[in-house]
């Protein structure tokens, strides 16, 4: 309530009260004074109300209605009229001023609060924050009110209702925001948009001003789009799909308070070329990894027809390899191992082979990128030596090649000659030649008058696109005469063209046979080659007296890689397929396009070999398409791809054995030699990186894994170190049946051994175990060294060179005495014989004393004893000393007879065990006698004088009866020797019985 400040009754009733309170201190429930004093007080109030009635008439007054603005997060209220109040009671304390205003509503934020009593003038205030965006206006009703009769506010006049309406006003608090994170729209290329789509932006803010969105802007620079104050994008020029497929733009929004968006759009705008029918999903580069199989080429492929109705449709898959050795991946080994592998008839004879010491006519011609392949230039040509190839072939033969070749040059075509039979001298005639002429394949084979006096078929004639394509082709020719047919890459061509001639006359000239050109003898001033070939041949071959078989030739010209289809049952119905011999081309023809889709998804690439050569394939994919009736139909573009084939892991091919050993001279002069290579081993190992198992040692450089692996070798050969072998007294054996029983075939010569043909490791390990050396004079003889070197692929993969040094132990011959004191004391030296195929002994014998000798030494021992015994039975306990002496004699009697032997090892010195003091003169006696001896080396020392003397003079008498059979022994067996020449060798006997005479040394 006011107060009553100037009013004396008010002012007494007050000082009275406080009087009161001061001198009583306590008060009385419901707020009465306890005291005296207090009636008197009350009293005083009395008065002053009954005063106050009578001055206190009017109400206050204020405006009817009052508007007014609040701008959020303020509290001051702009009202319009002012908040005053007036009262007519004025200038009446109390009565005539103004003490409060009143707002009526609930949970108003308002207040509103008296600024002068007097003047009646007010304001309007907000209690807490005021946000716009949780409501814009509030209306409500405000009273004023006056202060009464006096101070205790008692009978206070209120005005009349007033209507107060307050907008809030906005601030522009909040940024634009798009409804969506990103959009995404697609458009056709060469088109124009009014609009691609429209991107839209809101605002929270609560204000006509603030929350709507006046402009949108596109950040991103150099790009064909523009953007209205709507959001709607448009292109601003043609777009190409082949310029750029996807464009990607950053948008902005700005609200009317010019406030731009907290976070920019992105609009994402994808380009669809122009519907063109063709295939799509697939790449242009597909791997392939060797040893992978079957790959599928496409398999996410599917055709897009641009909603035109087809009918049917037919898909052609080539894959072109023509660059790729002979027209494919095939196996490059050599022409005789291919012809094995397939399973031709023997007597194949190679006209074209690598060039060698034997093989030397093909040493002058060009090589083209592999030596199995030649090249002629039209100005060279190879003279086939007399004897490869015999004189008459017989009414059957076959000749098979590989040939690249061209169109001639020139307007008039000479002929191109690729195997010729012609007089050597004096005449001209061509006896039978196979040449291209004006891009047609002619077969010339013209008989003797012996075998024939008639008008016979003599030129055959084959008319074909593929003799002047420039590619590889292989080509068959099977005589069967009068029949002459052609094969092609595995089919049948009939001559289309056959002329008769007359036999040729007999006569005594010699005849040359050709390959490249033909040999012009006579009706030139010089013999000259003439008609040279243009082009590339490749594996010409001929055999006589046989025709091969289409399985052969199919098989002889087949690749190794090609097109492949997983899993033909999972095909669909109505798909109809076919494939080429080579399976170089697949074709396939449907009338249901997702049938169609699903098939081709399934074609793959396959390469079938081990080791394939790694490059391109390229591949082209054509269609035809059949519309329902329609004159015009869509036309599908072909499709270019390719396979790239990666480089396989070369392979370590490794050979590993004995490098090292000694043998009796006896077994080198044996019927069967010593065996050279026992224990051999072929290993190959692939290096693989293993990769990292701890993340922590990634730094570390990744250690490789030797992974063995099996494959096939073509060829092993075994080179003679230190000079060529003397064939009159040494040589290299091996059983013809061990070569027979595992496909392989061998080739010796002074040089050495070559074993050839296709065949695995473990093949070709059990023939090396079984290549023997023989040496029937082998006085000369200290060492002999080989070494072995294997090959895969013709020479593509070769393996380390593995070289064997062969020692000859060499017998010593000393006096009777000395064997006996030898045998009794403990030999320096000890050497048994023993089987030269077991490693075991090997070994055995050039470290330690074998059983064999001690066995010997037991032998002897109870020779004496026996004869001692025997004449000294009574007396053996008295007189033992002088029993051993004769026990000796008669020994030494019995060794004089047999002629028996010891073979020691030079090269070791083994001090006997258990020998006392009272042996020491003795045996420096016996080192003095055997000085010369102790200098003898098995492997490379030489023997010294003295012991070249004792030799000769102790093998005089053995020679001489042995010398028949080293007669006989003398010329080498090779892979064809008896049974029995097998079966002997070096006894195993001990050396107490009688050496036989195969173990005879020098």
């Amino acid at each position: 309530m006011p107060g009553a400040v100037g009013r004396p009754g008010w002012r007494t009733f007050d000082s009275c009260l406080g009087r009161a309170r001061r001198s009583a201190g306590v008060r009385a429930p419901g707020g009465r004074i306890r005291n005296r004093r207090s009636h008197a007080c009350r009293t005083l109030w009395r008065e002053a109300r009954e005063e106050q009635s009578g001055v206190n008439k009017h109400k206050p007054w204020i405006e009817t209605s009052y508007h007014g603005v609040i701008t959020e997060n303020n509290d001051t209220v702009i009202l319009d009229p002012p908040l005053v109040a007036l009262d007519k009671d004025a200038p009446v304390p109390f009565a005539g001023e103004i003490c409060a205003f009143k707002i009526h509503g609930q949970e108003l934020p308002f207040e509103a609060v008296v600024l002068n009593k007097t003047s009646g003038e007010g304001r309007l205030r907000a209690k807490s924050p005021i946000d716009c965006e949780l409501q814009k206006e509030y209306t409500f009703i405000i009273q004023a009110y006056d202060c009464g009769a006096g101070p205790r506010e008692t009978a206070w006049k209120k005005s009349h209702k007033a209507v107060v309406h307050i907008q809030v006003k906005d601030v522009n608090e909040f940024a634009p925001t798009f409804k969506e994170p990103a959009y995404k729209a697609v458009v056709t290329e060469g088109k124009i948009y009014d609009s691609i789509l429209q991107v839209e932006a809101v605002d929270e803010d609560c204000s006509p001003q603030y929350s709507q969105i006046c402009n949108y802007e596109i950040v991103t620079t150099d790009v064909p789009f523009a953007i209205d104050r709507n959001g709607n994008i448009r292109n601003t020029e043609k777009l190409s799909y082949d310029k750029q497929h996807q464009y990607e733009i950053l948008v902005t929004a700005y609200d009317c308070g010019q406030k731009p968006a907290a976070q920019d759009t992105l609009v994402q705008v994808d380009v669809k070329p122009v519907c063109k029918p063709g295939w799509q999903d697939w790449t242009k580069r597909i791997e392939y990894q060797p040893g992978s199989g079957s790959v599928p080429l496409f398999p996410s492929i599917h055709l897009e027809t641009c909603d035109g109705a087809v009918s049917s449709i037919q898909i052609t898959i080539e894959l072109h390899t023509n660059y790729i050795g002979k027209g494919c991946d095939r196996e490059t080994y050599s022409e005789k191992s291919l012809q094995k592998l397939c399973g031709a008839s023997s007597g194949i004879i190679d006209l074209l082979p690598s060039p060698s010491a034997a093989t030397n006519w093909t040493a002058g011609l060009l090589v083209d990128s592999s030596e199995m392949i030649f090249k002629f230039d039209g100005r060279q040509g190879a003279k086939i030596p007399d004897g490869i190839v015999p004189k008459n072939l017989t009414d059957q033969f076959t000749i098979t090649m590989w040939m690249k070749h061209g169109p001639s040059p020139g307007v008039r075509a000479e002929k191109e000659t690729i195997l010729c039979n012609s007089d050597k001298t004096e005449m001209n005639r061509h006896h039978y030649a196979l040449y291209v002429h004006n891009c047609r394949l002619v077969f010339l084979l013209r008989k003797d008058f012996d075998q024939a006096d008639t008008f016979r078929p003599a030129e055959f004639h084959w008319k074909l696109d593929q003799i002047c394509d420039k590619e590889w082709h292989y080509y068959v020719i099977n005589v069967e005469f009068p029949v002459v047919t052609l094969y092609m890459d595995g089919a049948t061509y009939e001559p289309y063209l056959v002329t008769n001639d007359w036999p040729i006359h007999p006569s005594h000239i010699a005849m040359q046979l050709t390959v490249g050109a033909c040999w012009q003898g006579g009706e030139v001033t010089k013999p000259r080659f003439a008609q040279f070939f243009h082009g590339s041949l490749a594996s010409l071959t001929i055999r006589p007296g046989k025709m091969e078989s289409q399985k052969v030739i199919s098989c002889l010209q087949a690749c190794k890689e090609g097109l492949d289809i997983n899993s033909l049952e999972s095909l669909g119905q109505g798909i109809k397929y076919h494939f080429n011999p080579s399976q170089s081309i697949l074709v396939m023809e449907g009338d249901d396009i997702g049938n169609i889709n699903h098939a081709l998804q399934k074609v793959s690439y396959i390469n079938s070999r081990q080791f394939p050569t790694a490059g391109v394939r390229r591949l082209k994919v054509s269609s035809k398409v059949q519309c329902f009736g329609e004159d015009v139909c869509i036309s599908i573009p072909d499709m270019d791809t390719y396979v790239m084939v990666l480089q396989a892991i070369e392979p370590q091919i490794t050979l590993r054995g004995t490098d090292r050993f000694w043998r009796p001279a006896a077994q080198f002069e044996s019927a069967r030699g010593v065996i050279l290579f026992p224990d051999i081993r072929i290993v190959s190992t692939l290096a693989k990186a293993e990769a990292p198992g701890d993340l922590k040692t990634t730094a570390a450089p990744k250690s490789a894994v030797l992974e063995e692996m099996l494959h096939n070798l073509d060829f092993c050969d075994i080179l003679v170190l230190g000079g060529d072998l003397d064939p009159r007294q040494e040589c290299l054996e091996l059983n013809h049946s061990e070569l027979h029983q595992r496909h392989l075939d061998a080739t010796n010569s002074t040089a050495g051994y070559s074993i050839y043909g296709v065949g695995s490791m473990s093949r070709y390990e059990q023939v090396l175990r079984h290549i023997r050396y023989r040496n029937w004079h082998s006085a000369s003889l200290e060492a002999r060294r080989f070494r072995i070197k294997c090959s895969e692929l013709n020479g593509r993969y070769t393996s380390n060179e593995f070289t064997l040094e062969v020692s000859v132990l060499h017998e010593v011959r000393v006096s009777d005495k000395e064997h006996v004191n030898h045998l009794i004391v403990q030999p320096p030296f000890l050497q048994s014989v023993h089987h030269p195929e077991s490693r075991s002994s090997i070994q055995r014998s050039s470290v330690v004393p074998s059983i064999a000798t001690v066995v010997i030494i037991i032998s002897v021992c109870m020779l004496v004893f026996v004869v001692a015994m025997g004449v000294h039975r009574v007396r053996i306990a008295h007189q033992h000393f002088t029993e051993e002496a004769e026990a000796a004699k008669e020994a030494e009697m019995d060794w004089d007879d047999s002629a028996l032997t010891i073979t020691v090892n030079p090269m070791e010195k083994h001090e006997a065990p258990g020998r006392g003091e009272d042996d020491t003169e003795e045996e420096e006696e016996e080192e003095e006698e055997e000085e010369g001896d102790e200098d003898i080396s098995s492997s490379s020392s030489d023997s010294d004088d003295s012991e070249d003397q004792e030799e000769e003079r102790m093998g005089r008498g053995r020679r001489g009866q042995s010398g028949a059979r080293h007669n006989s022994g003398t010329k080498c067996k090779g892979p064809g020797f008896s049974q029995s020449e097998r079966s002997s060798g070096v006894s195993s006997r001990p050396f107490s019985s009688p050496v036989s005479e195969d173990a005879t040394t020098i």
